[in-house]
């Protein structure tokens, strides 16, 4: 009995298909999951996500959000899905770099929401080049 997955970000439905399994990086540390799991939702960290389809593992870098887990389904709400080839390594080093030194330009007076903005930023750049830098190693 196949799981149905769907993936799912405010720009489109990034994937909609039948896997075999799932590991997601979750709030908690990477879950993983097959056809029968118990019911459940969880928070997503930005990270390396992967399915197998017929045999073949797929991988992506997806950014916050959150996982249903049915027996049947996972569907995943998230800001961020890109497969390696989508990724533009220089823009992401270069958004970092720029999220960085704001980060560090901060004084005790900025916005706690402006903060927390600015690590996910740099946390979705991280799960970015993790991925893309993984893949040109294979």
């Amino acid at each position: 009995m196949p799981l149905l997955l769907e993936i799912v970000t405010p720009q489109r439905k990034f994937f909609s298909g039948e896997v075999e399994n799932i590991y997601l990086p979750g709030t908690e540390g990477e879950l993983g999951a097959l056809p029968g799991h118990a019911p459940l939702v969880t928070g997503v960290n930005p990270g390396e996500l992967r399915y197998t389809v017929d045999g073949k593992v797929e991988e992506l870098a997806v950014g916050s959000g959150f996982a249903e887990v049915t027996q049947e389904k996972i569907t995943i709400l998230a800001d961020l899905a890109v497969t390696d080839s989508e990724i533009d390594e220089k823009k992401v080093e270069e958004a970092m770099k720029r999220a960085e030194e704001a980060l560090a330009n901060i004084d005790g007076s900025d916005d706690a929401e402006e903060v927390a903005a600015i690590q996910a930023s740099i946390s979705k750049s991280m799960a970015q080049l993790n991925l893309k830098r993984k893949r040109r190693r294979i």
